[in-house]
């Protein structure tokens, strides 16, 4: 196996153990919410007039799963639409009193990971960092190019 097919597996069998040592505890705290509902709720609670575009484009999902999930997210009192005066046509989305809770409960557990994770990323170097960084910021770019070479609309699927 070369350099480049240990990254891939590495960044994968990385990515599944978080998802799998995270999962009981997200799934017991956040009970009644499908990750891409408390990614929506991130998504809007950290970004100003988020609209179904906006959510599709940061989750690479499609316009319509996006519709739906706002739609059961709205019917749970998690979020709220509205529009600007000017501009009656877009509809944005906000967090609700108790998409606010939600959103809380969620940050509290990546607090927490972080935590448990610490002594890890406390050998790293800034150096290694900066490199790690790097990388990921060239692959992301790549495959954002490979996206768009394939004509893929992620907005529009």
């Amino acid at each position: 196996m070369n350099k480049e097919e240990q990254a891939i597996l590495g960044f994968r069998d990385l990515f599944n153990k978080m998802v799998w040592l995270n999962k009981s505890k997200m799934e017991d705290s956040l009970k009644g919410y499908k990750s891409s509902e408390v990614h929506c709720i991130e998504y809007i609670e950290k970004n100003v007039d988020s609209n179904v575009t906006k959510l599709a484009e940061s989750l690479y999902m499609t316009s319509g799963a996006i519709s739906k999930i706002t739609k059961k997210l709205i019917k749970k009192d998690i979020i709220e639409s509205y529009q600007k005066p000017e501009n009656k046509k877009e509809i944005y989305f906000r967090l609700t009193e108790q998409g606010k809770v939600i959103y809380k409960i969620h940050e509290e557990l990546h607090k927490e990971f972080q935590e448990r994770d610490k002594a890890v990323f406390e050998q790293v170097t800034d150096e290694q960092f900066d490199s790690m960084l790097s990388f990921m910021e060239k692959y992301s770019r790549h495959l954002d190019a490979e996206i768009k070479k394939q004509g893929i609309d992620i907005k529009s699927e």
